[in-house]
Formats: structure tokens, sequence, C-alpha cells
């Protein structure tokens, strides 16, 4: 079965009866400020709207509308200084090393930001008095709308970013004819001018400098309206309607971007073409197409936790209210949103989606919206898989195939390595270099991570095409991770050093973050070298070379229980208990990775435990995101809830200094950083379903405030996906559509009986749950070392012939 055929079978299987519950945020009041706004998008051009009646704002994004232009950021004298920074952090000269550092590894380049292309803006003369306000998103269309009276007419507003048409079009209706009367015009915070050209308004410019790199992408946004009725004319910098019966407005946008080395493109000849082909069609064929397109991805996935009289309320309102009402409608709502807004950032032709995804107001946008790899970017793509979206993790895999040649230069110019690396840090044009100074950016992780998200597609999807494609990136990696590696004094261990653990200090040297051999550096490793082991398997290729990787993978530094009976972050046992740092890197191989579990490792799973509990709850936004996995992983449920809950908290629009929600359901940071949405839709499905340690457990981390509900279109490892239902906390039934055969090992808190069902007995044998064999555990003398007591389960396995369905009961 060819792939596309697979996913419209896939998407068919999980949409048939497909009764949509209300998946709408809405709102009495017009947005005052970006944190209240509406996002929509089509993976290229991203808007917020606004919705006032007088002032239309529309916040334009374009994603490839980034500062500077193609170039390097290596500092060659980081080879030179390498074998004196690693012999001073063996010797404990941290301060020594760290300046030297300083001084080597970094340039004065350090990314370059993502930025708007501005705001076009309708004004409605005589609209200052109206009534019956309501602006709304709705998610399982994509549709923005607003509608008020103005006396007594009605005046509606629809607004998309079409997935078919490569443009943004706004409809203005009203109830009664002639009443429509407004003028448009651009603005932008970047260089910019206003044209004309016959019936067009158009608004051309150009990117920042930035860190002395001239600013190269050139972009232009054109606006051409077709009226029903009344009157059209440009007057000066702006387009004028009078008495109209409707009005449809297109907005076409481009950049000169053709790659992280090409500016050549054509920026009015792509916006042009987008617009002659837009504006030939009726809205309505439009919006139809629009939705359908849309519709092929979201309506994959349906989850229902049952519904409450707080559903009836506003979106900012029921955020408020979360903790202590009862509305598991927004939880869903919450997890259909994250779904919604990948769906809208991140296209398989797109850019990946940023810190913002594709939504930024500002020039110099907080952490420059760049792509941020020790923990951020890769949170973004959770959901991709196991939340029915797979195509949508493309664009993640063309960067990185970019990066890995881009990297080369830095492995050898910085390292002397062979292969690609990269660190924290990364832009449009593919840097790969070490930016932000010793204490946030001396990590050369990057790569290693991003490359996990290869190993999770095709453990989804099978597919030995794609891994075959790109085999050689995830080779590329280890070659420069087997160069770097070098013993460390007291062991011999085989450790990466400088590094750091992201972003975090141990607080006996609060100043001074570089180590050697930290645990997230081991762990992520160990999950490269062995994956691309069994991806060389996979393809039949590279034996000595999968050989001298899992050799390799013995060498190093096991996971480590320290003291405080916590999971060690750092190779010396420096834990503090009282540390309350939103990174949580060494537990990385709790999720999302899989070398620790409750059921295999119930040492090492306590051990992570007692580290999260020290951490605490309350943190920034998407390190809550994080925890809400991190719990489900671990089983419980009602602490994920927790977390879940402490997100869903409003955070004021105009601010706030804690982390959770904004009106618009973004999440906070503070500031607005989208990863914590898309870590808590992955939460959630965590809670729901887990594939990951050798079975499909199913509710494996279900709270008891979702005492029923029922869910279609997960996917688990292998190429399975589930439909299930379940009532009074207890599974009810569970339907296993196999994309690819083999066999299908069920887990369940609750005895199941169905067709050809046998209990299970041993390893799995489906190649896709295969479970990692870690390396013997090291226990601190002090430590009280506990097993984590978890609950009886049930395993059942099944022979499942490729594209049939299976059924699961409750018995």
């Amino acid at each position: 079965m060819n792939n596309l055929f697979a996913y419209v079978l896939l998407s068919t299987f999980s949409t048939v009866g497909y009764a949509q519950q209300d998946l709408k945020l809405w709102y009495s009041k017009p947005a005052t400020n970006f944190n209240e706004a509406l996002p929509i998008g089509n993976g290229r051009l991203g808007v917020m709207v606004f919705g006032d009646p007088i002032k239309e704002q529309l916040q334009l994004n374009e994603s490839t509308l980034w500062a500077g232009g193609p170039h390097r950021n290596d500092n060659p004298a980081a080879l030179k200084a390498l074998p004196e920074v690693q012999k001073m952090i063996f010797e404990g000269k941290y301060k020594e090393a760290h300046n030297l550092v300083q001084k080597t590894f970094f340039t004065t380049t350090n990314g370059m930001p993502y930025q708007p292309v501005g705001n076009l803006v309708l004004n409605f003369p005589g609209h200052e008095n109206s009534s019956d306000y309501k602006r709304d998103l709705d998610i399982d269309k994509a549709v923005a709308s607003i509608t008020y009276k103005v006396g007594d007419v009605t005046y509606t507003r629809q607004v998309i970013s079409s997935f078919v048409d490569n443009v943004v079009i706004l409809k203005i209706s009203a109830d009664r004819r002639g009443k429509i009367s407004f003028s448009a015009s651009y603005n932008s915070k970047l260089r910019s001018q206003i044209e004309t050209e016959k019936d067009k308004l158009i608004l051309t410019g150009i990117s920042s400098d930035h860190d002395g790199i001239p600013g190269k992408v050139r972009f232009l946004s054109e606006t051409q309206i077709k009226t029903l009725g009344g009157k059209l004319e440009i007057k000066g910098q702006s387009i004028e309607v009078s008495n109209a019966d409707e009005a449809v407005l297109y907005i076409s946008t481009a950049t000169n971007f053709v790659n992280y080395k090409d500016v050549s493109g054509n920026e009015k000849h792509r916006a042009d073409q987008y617009l002659s082909k837009a504006i030939a069609k009726p809205f309505n064929s439009a919006l139809q197409e629009h939705i359908a397109a849309y519709q092929k991805y979201f309506r994959r996935v349906k989850l229902e936790l049952g519904t409450s009289e707080a559903a009836n309320r506003e979106t900012d309102e029921r955020v408020r209210n979360f903790a202590t009402a009862d509305d598991p409608a927004l939880a869903a709502l919450y997890f259909q949103f994250g779904r919604y807004l990948l769906i809208s950032c991140s296209q398989p032709t797109s850019q990946p989606a940023t810190l913002q995804g594709i939504w930024n107001s500002e020039v110099m946008p907080p952490w420059d919206s760049k792509y941020t790899v020790n923990i951020n970017t890769e949170m973004n793509y959770w959901p991709a898989e196991a939340t029915n979206l797979t195509e949508l993790h493309e664009p993640l895999f063309k960067m990185l195939e970019e990066l890995s040649q881009t990297g080369k230069e830095t492995a050898k110019t910085m390292y002397g390595a062979k292969g690609w690396a990269m660190h924290h840090n990364t832009d449009l044009w593919r840097t790969t270099g070490a930016v932000d100074g010793p204490l946030w950016g001396m990590w050369p992780m990057g790569g290693a991570w991003l490359s996990e998200h290869f190993w999770e597609h095709y453990s989804f999807t099978g597919d030995k095409e794609f891994l075959k494609r790109v085999y050689p990136v995830l080779k590329g990696a280890c070659q420069f991770y087997l160069d770097a590696l070098i013993k460390e004094p007291l062991n011999n261990r085989l450790v990466i050093s400088p590094s750091i653990s992201p972003e975090n200090t141990p607080s006996i040297r609060p100043d001074f973050a570089l180590a050697a051999g930290v645990t997230m550096d081991n762990e992520l490793l160990f999950d490269l070298f062995n994956r691309t082991a069994q991806a060389a398997e996979v393809l039949g290729e590279d034996a000595d070379f999968a050989s001298t990787l899992r050799k390799t993978v013995a060498k190093m530094i096991p996971l480590q229980i320290g003291k405080h009976g916590q999971l060690q972050e750092w190779s010396e046992d420096l834990d503090n208990p009282e540390d309350k740092h939103r990174h949580v890197s060494h537990l990385y191989a709790l999720f999302p990775s899989n070398q620790i579990s409750p059921y295999r490792t119930p040492e090492l799973a306590q051990a992570a435990k007692t580290s999260l509990i020290h951490r605490g709850d309350p943190s920034t936004g998407w390190s809550m995101g994080w925890k809400v996995n991190l719990w489900a992983r671990l089983l419980d449920g009602n602490h994920a809830y927790t977390l879940l809950r402490n997100q869903l908290s409003l955070v004021p629009s105009s601010g706030g200094n804690s982390g959770g929600t904004y009106p618009n359901l973004f999440d906070a940071h503070p500031p607005f950083q989208i990863d914590g949405n898309f870590g808590c839709t992955s939460g959630i499905a965590e809670m729901l379903l887990q594939s990951q340690d050798g079975a499909i457990h199913v509710l494996p981390a279900l709270p008891d405030v979702w005492k029923s509900g029922s869910i279609s279109g997960l996917k688990a490892r292998g190429g399975f996906q589930l439909d299930f239902s379940w009532k009074d906390k207890t599974i009810e039934k569970v339907t296993v559509y196999s994309r690819l055969g083999g066999n299908c090992r069920i887990r369940s808190y609750v005895p199941l009986k169905g067709n050809g069902i046998v209990p299970a007995v041993g390893k799995n044998p489906n190649s896709f749950y295969e479970i990692p064999t870690i390396n013997k555990p090291i226990f601190a003398k002090e430590a009280k070392i506990t097993r984590m007591i978890n609950r009886q389960v049930f395993e059942y396995d099944i022979q499942t012939v490729k594209d049939k369905t299976y059924t699961f009961v409750k018995k």
C-alpha cells in the first residue's frame, strides 16, 4: 500500500460517524493584544485576528521572513582550545574552562530572529457603537469569525489562511445591502514602503540586519478586494470600499527565500501567482476546499471526555475557572487546539514550527523565535506521530537533513571530527555553531536529540524507504560523537566534554555549567547509537558500524541513582533537592525515551519520580507540558492531571510572572511559547495510550476526573491505530486497525476478550516493540533504593493481518 493511500484509509477509519463536539474558542469582546487575538495559518502564512468592529487588525507572518541572510557562525579557535578545555574540566577548573570556552567557542553571531510582515488594518467608520458582539475560532474548520450589530444591521467577518489557495481570505458581509464601507491599509515595523498597482495595495520591504549580518529577505504582501455592489477606489496608501453588499479581501504574501543558502527568488512573481489563482475562485468554493483540506488532518482524531455547564462559558473564563470547575470538555478542546496549531504551522512543504509556531508580532521576539533544540523544537513535534499527524513531521525532517550538511563544517572546524554537529540553536539559515555563551549554549547534542525524530517516525509508520533516505543523517551524527567521545580519568568511561545539562548549573557552582559526561548526553547517545544500529540492521547494511555503536554504548556512564534517591543529573552526585529549575533534562530517559520504565526498571522509575518531586510542579508553561508526559509515563494519571490543571491556569494577556495559558489558549512561558501547547497535547495522548514499553498500553494513566470517555484515531508504534471507550474508569471496547500486520500486544488494567486473542507470553515478537537493554545502573552508597509499585496488568497478543481491524472488549 502506498503511503498516500494508507493515510487516506487511516483517516477514513477514524472519522466514520464523526459527531462533532463544539470545538470553538469564543469571546464576547475584541482582542486588545496579541495574547487575546486568534491564530490561523496554513503552514506558510500565519495571521492573528483581533476582531475589533471599528479597527480590524490582521497581523501577518510568512514563515521564511527572518533577519539576516546566508551565513555561518563557527569559531575555528575552538579546535585548538578543545584539549585544554577538557583538561580544565577534568581538573575541576570550571571558571577557567568557562572563560576559555567563552573566548574560543562562540562568535558575535547568535542566530537570526523570525520577523513579522506587518499588519493589514481595516477601519470601519460608524461602527463605534456595536452590540451582540461575538468572535470565535472554529478549530474543526480552521475559520475565525466575528459577528456584531450596528443599529439593526448584523455584520459578519470570516477569515481563513487557505490550505488550498495559499493566501489569506477575509469575507465581510452584512444582512442588509449597501451597508459595507471601510478602508484598508498596511503598516510594518520593518524597512518597507507601500505602493499601489491598479486596484491592489502592496507592502514591500526587507528583513533586518542582525549581529552584523545584512538583511537579505525581501518580502511583498499585496491585497486585492472583490466587492458585490458599492464602490472601490485607491486613495493614497489605502483602498476604500463604499456601500458594498459584501467584500472579499485576498492577501497574498511571499519572499525571495529559496533555501538556506539561496535568496534569489522573485517575491512579486510568487505573490502575484498565488493571488491571481485565488481571486478567480468564488469565496464559498475557496472556503469549502480549505475546510476539506484541513479536516483531512484534523478529523483523524476525536476525543470525548464529557461535558458540563461550564462548556457554555467564554474560553478565557473557562481557563480561569478550570482548577475549580467541572469542565472536562476544556481538556479535550485544549488537546485538539494543540493539533490545530500543528496543522496550521507545520505543513509538509513549510518551514518547521518555531518557538512561536508561525505567529510573531515582534522584530526582536523572545529568544528570537528560533529553533531551540535542547527541548523546545523537539517538543513542538511530540504530538505528530501519536495524534495522527505524521506528514506534519516532514518540515523537521527536511531541516534536519539540511543541518546535517551545514553541520559538517562545524564538526570539522570546531572539533576536528567526521560527521556533522550542531549545538542548542539554529535558524532559517541552518547555522550549527554555538550561540548564547557557555551557560546556555555549550551543548553539542542538538544533532543527537533531533535525530531521534527519524526513528520515532519509522517506529510508528514502518516506512523503510524513509529510513533509507535518512540513514546517512543518522550515521553522520553518530560519526561525530564517535570522534568527540573521550575517556574521563576517574573510571575511563567515554564522555562528551565540554557540555552542559541544558540551561541548569549545579548548586555548588551556580555560575559555571560546563561539565563532562552529563546524564542527558549519555541518554541521548544511548538512543542515537542503538537506534542507528537498529536502522542499519533493518536496512541490511553497515554491520561493522552497528557493532561499533553498540560496543561504544557499553563504555559510557550508565544511569545513576544519587544520595537523595534521585536520578542524577550530572556524572557526579551534585543534585540539590531544593533545585526547582524548569529543565528536567536528565529525565529524557523516561520521556520521550523509553530507557526507564515502571515495569522494567522500577528502581530507576522511582528515582525519576523523586527527581520530579524535587523539581516541583509549578514552572514555565513548556516545562509543565513536559511534566504532564513524565507523570503519564510514571503511570500516575492524577499527578499528570495536576500539571495539566496548572498549565490551564489563566495568565493575564498583558503579562504575568508564572507559566500557564493566555486567554487565546496560547502557552505562557511567559511570554508566549508554543511548545507548551504541543507538550500538553502529547501529554494527554500519553495519559490515554502508550506503546513504548513492549506493548500497547490502553488507559495507562487515566485521571479520576475523566471517569468516562472515548477517543478515536490515536496511533501506536508498529502501524497500529486505535479507537477505544471507557466507563467508570474501566475500558469498555478497543478497536485496532493494523496498517502493517504483525503481532499486536495489548496491555490493560482489566481482563479483555476478543476473537483470536491469547494471553501474552514472553517477549513481544513484533520488532517495533523491541525494548532497550540499558547498562547496569550505579547506585550511590548513601541512597535508599526503593522500587516503584505498579498496578497489575493483563497482556494479550493477536496476530494481525495488514489492513484488517480487530476488537477487544472488557471480559
